[in-house]
């Protein structure tokens, strides 16, 4: 926290966030691998969601930020997502869709990249849930400069073992946590979807092209 908040007092940012996200993943047993053209500038990512793991997966491999729900829990998860300049939305308010969409085309000025998990849940790791095309609106059109990009997080083949699926957020910590052996993941950088002013054909084609990823891995891992 110290070389952190004297980077941002000095210079007015700070690479720690990164590094600490970079850090909790080894730490949290992961290896990470990323595969595919890295993340331009002004882009937002769009993933699948399998785990509380994947923020510090994802983070990892690309220096993102990220789109979250408003209410984390814990006061120092808070502050920690705060650090890394999370956006924070609240899924269940219609009328505050419009603002919240506004914000994430503001936060596409800055360079650093932003995931959105557009099912906005963890899934069950064997099927994607249903992409929900709202704050996708932010990039239907996308605004001066700005990407879209799917993303993979490929787990397999131990993805239900990883998934956080109707399971007591504690209990899928520590079962994860406790798990001998290292968690060999990795990320599916692939390429940019086209421009588009459908919020919707834009949730369609990213699922489509995360799901046929996947798909793809799980194929070659059980030719293996």
């Amino acid at each position: 926290m110290v070389p952190h908040l004297t980077s941002k007092l000095i210079w007015g940012r700070s690479t720690w966030p990164y590094k600490f996200l970079r850090s909790a993943a080894h730490i949290a047993g992961a290896d990470v691998r990323t595969v595919g053209p890295k993340p331009k500038p002004h882009t937002l990512l769009v993933a699948n969601h399998i785990s509380w793991m994947d923020i510090l997966v994802l983070g990892r491999a690309t220096g993102c930020t990220f789109v979250s729900k408003d209410k984390l829990g814990h006061s120092l998860i808070h502050w920690l997502a705060d650090q890394n300049r999370t956006i924070y939305v609240d899924r269940t308010s219609r009328k505050a869709a419009e603002n919240q969409v506004q914000t994430i085309r503001d936060a596409l000025r800055r360079r650093q990249p932003i995931a959105l998990f557009p099912e906005g849940t963890t899934g069950p790791a064997d099927h994607l849930l249903p992409f929900r095309s709202t704050l996708l609106a932010a990039v239907a059109p996308p605004p001066n400069g700005a990407f879209v990009q799917p993303v993979a997080i490929d787990y397999r083949p131990i993805e239900k073992e990883i998934s956080w699926f109707h399971e007591p957020p504690m209990h899928n910590v520590l079962r994860i946590l406790g798990r001998a052996g290292r968690i060999q993941v990795t990320v599916r950088l692939l390429e940019q979807l086209p421009y588009s002013e459908d919020r919707k054909a834009l949730a369609k084609l990213a699922q489509e092209r995360i799901a046929a990823a996947l798909f793809a891995s799980s194929s070659n891992t059980h030719r293996l």
